[in-house]
């Protein structure tokens, strides 16, 4: 049982009466650190040894007064001695200590004076032996206590990923199955965090290893497994005769160790690879990042770039807050004065009910568990004071079984399960500092629900029935409809059926589907992250029409287009929108806009935010085959379909033209969007009524001819292979006296995407669009602030850039329908100057 800090600063105050007078550190040291441990109910032998050998380049036979490996070095000296002096001196063993052996903390003493420096945070802490009741949170670590730092950039993260990476490998190098490989390392997950943070007694797991297990690893698999059964065992039901290393186990149960699997063979390396991971501070490691983690332990490519695979807590939060976090914290200010409304309010509290579609590692649900502890810390806080309190667990109503998940990779569930264990323990002992105890739930009885399934092809009420759903959250798998496996594209086709147009959808979407059948006719909220395709360009009418006219829909609140970023090494680069919603209509709603995508949004309180995630009111804009009024139409560029071999660069040309004075008749420039949009020249054969006799003058062409033909014939697509039958042409061939470039593609930082006039001696291709003999008048008009702001908000998007079409953005253009001369030529009037600019 670990103490509460009231009896630790009790013993605190008993020791320094002790030793106030004490000043000889040969007579009476070592007696003083054993009586400094038994402050934090822990016996000194079982971790740390006095006067460790070290071998320096500056002492080749030092003697460190006390060793707690990896943890803290205490270098002690005669009272009135020189700290300063015993500081350097603890500095300058370093060098014959090995990495794991490396302190966190340096104390220096002479029995009435401390200088502790914490290497960690780079502090330095200096005191007198009767005030070291005011201090002893420093030596927390010693009790069981970890210092609550939750930081998803923290380097130890990433070195855990890395290091339980290589055991993973090691370990399937020797040809054991994968799955129950999986379920080894949950274990070991487990095992590692709670010999750091007091679920076990401290070190006992590591102990274990280093002292109990064979050093060449010959009978470590055995060992393990003889270990697991005894965490799945009741103490009352364990043998007698179970060594003493074994039955100070606690019994976990959580069905985290009840299924048998093969022992593992091992050796010494993979033994050493144990014992290396084991040294971590896995206390310090957030159970937020162990869904990433082990998603790059599967995966050697996204071990190297962890970053990009994590969900960042800051990113969790930009949901969780709006969604019920802000309102909850509002709420609790309010009543926070008054006993009786504060007891309400913590009921409400242990009353509400979390659903996570697609939790994956449980990274939303842990953080939400977290921020709902926290929130209620506040309240027993306001309820109970400063008092010491007593089984405090009675007190919580706060618990794991207020939450539940879907999620298709069993492996990831067991890691959601197992890391809510986890939080919940870190929770507790944040909640035991409070008031003054430590408390473990052990064993395992409560848990949270996460299901093992196809959360597309699962009825979500028989997880949970939809009358106990507070809120449905989540950051589900985006993938684009060129990425969908079949698997995925036949999901979409179950969940839509015959909604028009749901070939182009994003995966996400599904998500938003059966989120809204789900939640209808209740009070609950729904708020998921997903791709910005769902609230751009053509994607908006097929599923937007379903959520607002079919299910009734309503957003609450967005957060508009942001980057999906986070401070690890490796950032995706995933352009990211938020979108809360409910089956009901609410007064007061929030609309986060971003400026920057990579910095800070900036609120507002809106009336109505519609699909395009703006203050309007519900429209959607559908695909339209025609403009709205008879203005020119607008067609994509030529498509050329011959591999390359019918265009030319500017080497490429010049030397043709060196060869043949007369080849240039043939060659005309193309305009594409990157060589507009960066003023590159490039060119092409343009061989339309070109006599065959005219080609055979230029081998090289024919040559190029020769591979188009062979190119398209060896395509898999019909269409392709037939004009291998015209190797001289484009497959398209629009060339109009004049017309209208517009970028299909062109960046967001653009205040107006650049548009331009040619004629018939340029080839547009197909990554522009074109309006045959458009006119000045037309021009102006798309150069417009009022056109840019439409396509803004219609468009679809590539990340962030825009991605102009016909059918959405050009043919739904509320173009004037009735103009005066005299504003006509105004608009031609200043489109000149633009063309002149």
């Amino acid at each position: 049982m670990v103490l509460g800090w009231e009896e630790i600063k009790k013993r605190a105050i008993a020791f320094s009466k002790d030793f106030e007078n004490e000043t000889s550190e040969q007579a009476e040291a070592q007696t003083f650190w054993n009586e400094f441990f038994v402050i934090f109910g822990r016996i000194r032998r079982r971790v740390a040894s006095f006067e460790k050998k070290v071998t320096t380049n500056i002492r080749k036979n030092g003697r460190i007064d006390m060793l707690w490996k990896g943890h803290m070095l205490i270098e002690h000296k005669s009272h009135g001695s020189d700290l300063e002096k015993a500081h350097k001196q603890a500095i300058d063993y370093f060098p014959g200590l090995k990495d794991s052996e490396l302190p966190k903390l340096i104390v220096v003493c002479d029995f009435q004076n401390f200088c502790v420096y914490d290497l960690d945070e780079e502090k330095e802490y200096k005191f007198k032996l009767n005030d070291l009741h005011q201090h002893v949170e420093l030596f927390g670590f010693i009790a069981g206590y970890q210092k609550q730092v939750i930081k998803e950039e923290d380097p130890v993260n990433v070195k855990a990923a890395e290091m339980m990476g290589l055991l993973y490998d090691e370990l399937k190098e020797t040809g054991y199955d994968e799955k129950q490989l999986e379920i080894f390392l949950v274990r070991l997950l487990f095992c590692f965090f709670a010999d750091d943070t007091n679920i076990f007694n401290q070190h006992i797991f590591e102990n274990f290893i280093e002292l109990k297990t064979n050093e060449d690893g010959s009978d470590l698999g055995s060992r393990l497994n003889h270990l697991f059964e005894v965490l799945n065992t009741p103490r009352d039901k364990r043998q007698s005769s179970l060594p003493e290393d074994l039955s100070e186990f606690p019994y976990v149960n959580g069905k985290l160790f009840e299924e048998n699997i093969r022992t593992i063979s091992f050796n010494s390396k993979l033994r050493e690879l144990i014992l290396d991971c084991s040294s971590l501070d896995w206390g310090k490691t957030s159970p937020a990042v162990f869904g990433s983690m082990f998603q790059s332990v599967m995966d050697p490519e996204k071990r190297k770039d962890l970053g990009a695979h994590y969900t960042s807590e800051k990113n969790i939060l930009k949901l969780i807050k709006p969604l019920f976090l802000d309102e909850l914290e509002a709420e609790f200010k309010k009543v926070q004065n008054s006993r009786a409304l504060l007891v309400e309010f913590h009921k409400k509290l242990g009353t509400l009910k979390f659903l996570d579609p697609a939790c994956g590692c449980g990274n939303f649900l842990i953080v939400t568990y977290r921020e709902l502890r926290l929130l209620e810390n506040k309240v027993l806080e306001k309820l109970y004071g400063q008092q010491q309190v007593i089984g405090i667990d009675t007190i919580i109503k706060v618990d794991l079984e207020q939450f539940y998940g879907i999620e298709i990779e069993g492996f990831s569930s067991k890691i959601a399960e197992v890391a809510m264990w986890l939080v919940d323990h870190q929770m507790n002992l944040i909640t035991g500092k409070k008031f003054g105890e430590y408390f473990v739930r052990l064993p395992l009885k409560k848990s949270t629900t996460i299901i093992n399934e196809n959360a597309l092809k699962i009825d979500w009420s028989t997880v949970i029935p939809k009358d106990e759903v507070s809120y449905v959250i989540g950051n589900p798998p985006f993938y684009g409809k060129q990425y969908q496996t079949k698997e995925q594209r036949d999901d979409l086709k179950t969940v839509f059926g015959t909604v028009k147009g749901a070939g182009v959808l994003d995966y996400v979407s599904a998500w938003y589907y059966i989120a809204s059948q789900y939640i209808q006719n209740t009070h609950i909220k729904v708020a998921f992250v997903s791709t910005n395709s769902l609230t751009q360009g053509e994607q908006v009418s097929v599923l937007w029409n379903e959520l607002l006219n079919k299910f009734g829909v309503k957003i609450h609140f967005a957060h508009t287009t942001f980057k999906w970023k986070n401070k690890a090494k490796g950032k995706a680069a995933v352009h990211c929108v938020i979108v809360g919603f409910a089956n009901f209509d609410t007064k007061t709603k929030y609309l986060f806009n971003y400026l920057d995508i990579n910095g800070e949004p900036n609120v507002i309180s809106a009336k109505n935010i519609n699909p395009y995630l703006v203050e309007a009111s519900d429209l959607v804009i559908s695909k339209r085959t025609t403009p709205l009024i008879n203005i020119p139409k607008v067609f994509k560029g030529n498509q050329p379909t011959e591999g390359g071999f019918l265009l030319l660069d500017k080497g490429e040309k010049e030397e043709l033209e060196n060869k043949y004075s007369d080849i240039s008749k043939l060659i005309k420039p193309v305009v594409s969007g990157r060589e507009f949009l960066n003023n590159i020249p490039r060119w092409c054969f343009w061989l339309v009524d070109v006599a065959p006799n005219e080609l055979k003058k230029y081998p090289e062409l024919l040559e190029r001819i020769k591979n188009v033909r062979k190119m398209r014939l060896e395509s898999s697509f019909e269409p392709t292979r037939e004009l291998a039958n015209y190797p001289t042409l484009f497959r398209d061939l629009k060339n109009p006296d004049t017309f209208i470039v517009i970028p299909a593609t062109s960046s967001e930082r653009r205040k107006y995407i650049p548009f331009g006039f040619f004629n018939k001696n340029h080839i547009p291709l197909n990554s522009v669009y074109i309006v045959p003999n458009g006119t000045l008048f037309n021009f102006g008009i798309l150069m417009s602030e009022m056109h840019m702001s439409w396509v803004k908000y219609t468009c679809g998007r590539l990340k962030s850039d825009y991605r102009y079409s016909k059918e959405i953005v050009y043919n739904n253009y509320p173009w004037p329908k009735k103009l005066s001369e005299k504003n006509k030529k105004n608009v031609e009037e200043k489109a000149q100057k633009v063309l002149d600019t």
